[in-house]
């Protein structure tokens, strides 16, 4: 944490966004887990230097670890109430693609950052309108999906508008599945999904 406050007390980031741009795949890699690390602690100075775009760029890069390690910084990015906006505003469409990745790795950073981005309303609606659901579907359902704690979560979310829980009311059975997750986190995620789902207002 210590140098993760130095690096954004030097002003490194607006140069380190700047360089994913050119670099090798490898240095892009660090470069990334660098952001992931320094912007859990602070995102403003990364968004003021349009690190949303180049970011959106690098979730369609060839390479897996950097599809992913991208998505990560993203969801580091969505856990700060102005990331979350910005990454509402413009990166949820390519995240929701990314549910489908060949890669779980993949899946689970893009499901993650979902997962921020759709506290907010706005998020939600994005999402809804990208067809999220039966891609967050599919991987609760999966018999070793690393996602699956993140997808449930962001389900229940969606199911918090009406049209999210109307779509929602016919696949409790997913969720009454990870009732015997050996994970109790999935457990407790999916007794709070049910119950949002079947609430009547």
């Amino acid at each position: 944490p210590a140098g993760a406050a130095d690096i954004l007390h030097t002003g490194l980031i607006p140069l380190l966004i700047f360089k994913l741009k050119s670099e090798l795949d490898e240095i892009q890699e660090l470069i990334l887990d660098t952001l992931s690390n320094c912007l859990r602690v602070e995102a403003s100075g990364a968004l003021s230097s349009g690190a949303i775009t180049i970011l959106k760029e690098k979730l369609t890069h060839s390479s897996a670890t950097i599809r992913s390690k991208a998505a990560w910084v993203l969801l580091e990015i969505g856990t700060h109430a102005e990331g979350k906006s910005v990454v509402c505003e413009e990166v949820i469409p390519v995240l929701v693609s990314l549910l489908e990745d060949t890669d779980p790795e993949v899946q689970a950073s893009a499901t993650g950052a979902l997962m921020f981005a759709t506290v907010k309303p706005q998020g939600r609606y994005s999402a809804l309108g990208a067809e999220a659901i039966p891609l967050l579907l599919k991987l609760v359902a999966g018999e070793t999906s690393k996602a699956r704690l993140s997808a449930i979560k962001t389900l229940t979310m969606l199911a918090e508008l009406p049209e999210g829980r109307r779509k929602l009311l016919d696949h409790t059975d997913a969720f009454q599945q990870c009732l015997n997750d050996p994970c109790e986190a999935v457990k407790r995620a999916a007794e709070i999904a049910i119950r949002v789902i079947k609430w009547k207002p």
